[in-house]
This record gives structure tokens, sequence and C-alpha cells, in this order.
């Protein structure tokens, strides 16, 4: 994956593949390997998949948030020269796709999201301060998923690393509140992109009836359930997610 990484001005990206753009947004934990399913199989089927680095942490805290990053994904799009994108975000990367589909809806030809915030979100909350407490972040990390076995070492590295440093921990936060802040319930029913809601039927952190509330609230939504899956469905069933997400694009001829 390494090979596709680039650097150009003020962006870091992954791009891989040729044709319809799919431009993935990760979530506040999440780092680019977590879309490897879907890295590997959409440019075999005519897509170019897109995957900016957010900068979550490099921003000073009073533009740390979810309106901050979605101007910032629409600078790449900008950049990158492209009028209309697929955007599929996981976690607060759902959330961020999703304010940018209201502020910028000509860019967007389709939404595609899993485990958003955006209505409602069990995060870490009040109990993230807990530095330096190893296991108390690996119980955190294995309760994401359906099966504790797909938080590796190295994703509980990640995040005991993040929440141990205190810059990015206060950044953390921040971005936390700025999450609940940016509600959306209001801004869905005006929202007509087309919207593939794709969603793990034992997510801890946003619940199913998340994904009801979003499939009700949105005017052309369509939901997927996958079963024994957590809160990134796409790490924990890529074969399944991918499956499920090329059958609605080629359903709506997107």
């Amino acid at each position: 994956m390494k090979d596709h990484l680039r650097q150009e001005g003020k962006f870091t990206y992954l791009e891989k593949g040729e044709g319809t753009p799919i431009v993935i947004l990760h979530g506040l934990m999440g780092g680019l390997s977590n879309f490897d399913g879907v890295i590997d199989y959409f440019p075999e089927k005519g897509y170019k998949v897109l995957i900016p680095e957010l900068p979550l942490y490099s921003m000073s805290l009073l533009k740390t948030s979810v309106g901050t990053f979605a101007r910032y994904l629409k600078e790449f799009i900008d950049f990158k020269g492209y009028e209309n994108v697929i955007l599929l975000g996981n976690s607060l990367g759902g959330h961020i796709a999703l304010l940018a589909t209201k502020m910028f809806p000509e860019i967007v030809k389709a939404l595609v999201i899993t485990g958003s915030s955006g209505l409602y979100e069990n995060a870490m909350g009040e109990s993230y301060p807990r530095r330096g407490d190893y296991e108390f972040i690996k119980k955190k990390a294995e309760a994401v998923f359906y099966d504790p076995e797909v938080a590796t070492k190295e994703i509980v590295d990640d995040v005991y690393e993040t929440v141990s440093d205190r810059n990015k921990l206060v950044k953390t936060l921040a971005i936390a509140k700025s999450a609940i802040r940016h509600n959306m319930a209001k801004d869905l029913p005006k929202m007509k992109t087309p919207t593939c809601i794709i969603w793990g039927k034992n997510d801890n952190v946003t619940p199913p009836e998340v994904a009801e509330d979003f499939q009700r609230l949105l005017p052309d939504a369509d939901l997927y359930w996958i079963d024994k899956c957590g809160h990134a469905a796409m790490m924990e069933h890529p074969e399944e997610f991918n499956v499920l997400l090329h059958a609605w694009l080629k359903d709506r001829n997107i």
C-alpha cells in the first residue's frame, strides 16, 4: 500500500486504479489500512480509489472540527480536478462525508456510510483520558469489533499512542465534541444524494437503530446489514462489504 502513497502540496494520499473516483474518509482512530479490502477490490472494477490523510492532529485546536475537515476534503477534490465523486466514510469519516455532501452537493454523485457518526455515537467519551492504561485501551479497541481478534496489537498500539500523546488526546476530545455539535438530523431530509448505508448488526459504537434513522431521514438511501459485524464493516467483513457496495453501485448505474 505504501507504494501508492503520494505527497503533493499539503495533501498526503493513497491513489490506486483508474475510473470513477471513490474518495474514502477514515475515522478518528482509523488509518488508511482499514480500507485495504476496498483498495484491492474496486480498482479491478473500473474505479479509482483515493484516501487522503485527514489532518486530525495538525490543525490548530480552534480549527479542529468536522466542518474544517469537510472543507479540507473539498480542497482535496478540487486539487485533484474532480467534479463528481463517490464519498465513502466510516465512523467520523462518514460524518465528514455527510457534512461535505450537505455543503457541496454538486460534487458528490453518491454517498456511502458505514458505522457513521452524525446522529449518535457511543464513543469512549469521558473515559478517554485514562492515559497509560494499556489493558483499558485494548478492551475499548476490541469492543469496536464483533470479533475482538480483529483488534490486532498494531491497532491497539496506534490507539494507545494517540491517547497517550497529550496534544492528540486534546484534539481527539475536541473532534468528538465537534461531532456531537454537528448533529445532522435536521439536514438529512434535504440531502437527495443517492446513499448506500452498510452497517454491522452488532455495532456497539453506532448501534443498528442509528442506521435505521439514517435510512428514514435520508430521501434516497438503501440500507444493508452485515451479520456478526461491529463498527468497521469494511475491516471485519471486507468481501461481503465490497460485494454489497459493488452491487449497489451497479444497480444505481454509478
